[in-house]
């Protein structure tokens, strides 16, 4: 759910064969083609926080656990699909830690979706919790994998992971062990991650629009 941001605007000199020419970012968009590719990390940043924070609110008791299908489909189009080409298209531009962790929660979501829709119905009853449970615990260690290497990207970066990682691990002990407790507070958590996936989404936005960087995010890669 995020990257490293872009480096401040600069002006710096290029060889081309034998003509030296000077660059800046403007120069650059100006000379940009059709088959160049956009940052794609505000869209799943707002994929992620958008269907994080309608599971969020069920699972915190804010809102009826009836609304589920709508969140049901967020998390297929917009969570899963939207998230999913967003995490491929920062392969593609050599983004391998943002891909992955986009790419992966698009799956997560597409998964969520799936398992909601199709394949919860053919668990007994008794298991159903535990089903759940093993899922978050699973995405759960894929978060933490994600965490340990997210420490040369930046402060909100490494924030929102290690509040995402607290989220699942308690939304998975409470499916798990019928916590209900524990579910509220693993919204609650939720709610926070997606806070810090919006926050980055707009610094990330701005950061494109005007051409420089507006909001924080405090880089934590090696000067």
């Amino acid at each position: 759910m995020a990257t490293v941001s872009a480096p401040p605007p600069r002006q710096e000199t290029q060889l081309n064969g034998a003509e030296r020419r000077v660059t800046t970012p403007e120069l650059d968009r100006a000379r940009a083609t059709p088959l160049d590719w956009g940052n794609s990390a505000p869209l799943a940043l707002l994929a992620f926080a958008v269907t994080t924070f309608m599971l969020s609110m069920i699972n915190a008791n804010a809102v009826s656990i009836a609304v589920t299908p709508v969140v049901l489909g967020v998390a297929l189009m917009f969570g899963g699909l939207a998230q999913l080409i967003a995490g491929l298209i920062q392969l593609r531009t050599g983004n391998t830690f943002s891909g992955v962790l986009f790419a992966g929660f698009g799956a997560f979501w597409l998964s969520f979706f799936a398992i909601g829709q199709w394949f919860l119905k053919d668990i007994p009853a008794l298991q159903v919790g535990h089903a759940l449970g093993l899922f978050l615990y699973a995405f759960g260690i894929f978060v933490v994998v994600m965490l340990a290497t997210s420490l040369r990207t930046n402060v909100v970066v490494v924030v929102a992971l290690t509040i995402v990682t607290a989220a699942l691990f308690l939304l998975g002990a409470g499916n798990y062990g019928a916590h209900t407790t524990l579910i509220h507070w693993g919204g609650y958590t939720g709610l926070a991650a997606a806070a810090c996936a919006f926050y980055l989404a707009l610094a990330e936005l701005c950061e494109s629009s005007y051409g420089r960087a507006v909001l924080p995010v405090w880089s934590l890669a090696k000067r």
